[in-house]
């Protein structure tokens, strides 16, 4: 999905090394931590110059793309910090969902910084990072798996990325609810067959149909997301329905 995007030209991805911004000719990145400590810390003169170096690399890409715009003659990189959205991945951050997905994809740039070690001396990301995102309560060896998965998950909801743009809006944790089971041909395999309603033809009842599974796999799967799902008459009526049948007596629609 990513790489349609980027060859549509919907989306544009860069890599920056932070070692080719070192000064040492061994192109080290970290040192030991003030304090003692175990681990290596990142310092914080080439991570400042690798996010500077991104901003600007935004910045030439902006008036390539615009250039018709005026020229102030301030071609200082962190002038553009206002147009871009500096990222932090670590496990301090927030953490990502469904709903942080489409606050990124709202904006005009992005730039993941990826550490590694013990993390990033902290001076540079109080200059440098507008906001902290973890994927979740674990600790991986550095921020670039986290930059991919959240990279994709941002992609699929750049309109025109997705052949069909419904394909994003009937996902999973779209309305805080599960995603609906899927099937596809045969209509029997091993004796299990497609639900007749995905047969029919009659769309209204298929509609309810997926609504009502989702919201019974979001109840099995994730119950704490149904404190955030707004439920209409018709939601409410089924939960009490199966409830008394006595599925999920133990919790409330």
């Amino acid at each position: 999905i990513s790489g349609r995007a980027i060859k549509s030209g919907l989306m544009s991805v860069q890599a920056f090394n932070i070692r080719d911004y070192t000064k040492d000719s061994h192109n080290h990145v970290d040192d030991y931590p003030y304090g003692g400590g175990a681990g290596m810390v990142m310092q914080a003169e080439p991570v400042y110059k690798a996010c500077e170096a991104a901003r600007k690399r935004i910045s030439d890409m902006t008036d390539i793309a615009d250039p018709a715009s005026p020229d102030n003659g301030d071609t200082k990189a962190s002038e553009e910090k206002g147009r871009t959205r500096l990222i932090y991945l670590s496990p301090i951050g927030r953490t990502f969902t469904q709903e942080v997905a489409k606050e990124l994809a709202q904006e005009e740039n992005l730039i993941f910084l990826c550490g590694h070690y013990e993390g990033i001396d902290e001076r540079v990301l109080e200059m440098e990072v507008d906001d902290y995102i973890s994927l979740g309560d674990f600790v991986l060896t550095g921020g670039e798996l986290p930059a991919i998965c959240i990279m994709d998950a941002v992609a699929r909801l750049v309109p025109g990325v997705l052949n069909n743009d419904d394909s994003a809006s009937d996902e999973s944790f779209e309305g805080n609810t599960l995603e609906y089971p899927q099937y596809t041909r045969p209509e029997e395999f091993m004796g299990k067959r497609v639900p007749d309603v995905l047969l029919s033809g009659h769309h209204a009842n298929i509609a309810r149909w997926r609504r009502e599974q989702s919201l019974v796999r979001t109840m099995e799967r994730r119950p704490d997301l149904m404190e955030k799902v707004e439920l209409d008459k018709k939601d409410i009526k089924f939960l009490k329905e199966i409830q008394s049948e006595g599925r999920f007596s133990d919790r409330k629609p």
